[in-house]
């Protein structure tokens, strides 16, 4: 019985020490590990807004999108590109539910009136050499040009305007899809959006 209390105070040093080292590790990597996220959002804002002078990763607008299934806000940021102070264009993340093997997140790029300027495929998990061909410019370059107007937001085999994919209709119906929803609560809350300048000022 003896060895009991001694095995007890021996674990709970290891444990102690084992919870200090893992704080001091993620003190550690936490700001190295947010700087590339960072880093990661601007390449993809890069990738789809209009040519701009300014960080959009700082001048964001955010919004009550909905709730989840526990009645909580689900927020989107949207990210404001400018060029000379004018308002040059406005990204944001859509995510797709029904993916053919989960959630897909893409990021979208518009002009100030909503018409789109770029999309980048940020994750999914897709079938390799089917569903994953969403993340192929030419697929990506479907939606260049478009807008809520001018394009019918379905793919070919529901009757719409883009093309799916070989094999795999899932993948790019669902993605169609979400930028469609995205464009729709843009045009429904334009004015919330682009009505403030840069650093808050009206």
């Amino acid at each position: 019985m003896n060895g009991m209390p001694r095995m007890i105070l021996v674990l709970t040093l290891i444990t102690a020490s084992a919870g200090l080292i893992l704080s001091l590790v993620e003190a550690v990597t936490r700001e190295p590990i947010a700087e590339q996220r960072r880093l990661e959002t601007l390449r993809a804002l890069k990738s789809v807004l209009p040519p701009t002078d300014n960080a959009p990763d700082a001048d964001t607008v955010q919004l009550v999108i909905g709730q989840d299934r526990r009645g909580r806000d689900l927020v989107r940021t949207f990210f404001r590109g400018r060029r000379d102070a004018e308002l040059a264009g406005v990204a944001f993340k859509v995510v797709a539910p029904d993916g053919y093997s989960g959630d897909i997140t893409v990021m979208v790029g518009i002009d100030p009136i909503g018409t789109v300027s770029g999309v980048e495929i940020l994750i999914h998990n897709e079938t390799p050499g089917l569903g994953d061909k969403i993340t192929r410019p030419e697929f990506k370059g479907l939606f260049a040009g478009r807008s809520l107007e001018n394009a019918d937001w379905r793919v070919k085999k529901d009757g719409g305007e883009f093309d799916q994919i070989t094999g795999a209709t899932i993948s790019p119906r669902a993605v169609v899809g979400a930028v469609r929803r995205g464009l729709e609560f843009f045009r429904d809350h334009r004015a919330e959006i682009v009505a403030t300048q840069e650093g808050g000022m009206p």
